[in-house]
């Protein structure tokens, strides 16, 4: 199933869109937010090791993800249009 470009959506199909993409930002939150609980953990516990930087590298994966990306283009889009969120 090919995605249609947002431009191209209607009001209601981008409102539906925005509840899909809404989901997976608070998933992606609660993750980054519980591996920088396990940096802090590990940094206290014993300094700088593998228990730090594992998790630093899943947080850089999901902050470069491209669906992050087509969630501020889907933003974007919304404060042109005067949707709201």
């Amino acid at each position: 199933m090919e995605q249609k470009e947002y431009t191209k959506m209607t009001d209601q199909e981008l409102l539906d869109e925005a509840k899909k993409m809404k989901s997976f930002s608070i998933t992606n939150a609660l993750l980054i937010g519980f591996l920088a609980g396990v940096i802090v953990f590990s940094f206290v516990k014993n300094s700088w090791g593998m228990l730090t930087l594992i998790p630093l590298f899943f947080i850089y994966k999901m902050v470069n993800d491209p669906k992050n990306r087509k969630v501020k283009e889907l933003q974007n889009l919304f404060n042109e249009r005067n949707l709201k969120w």
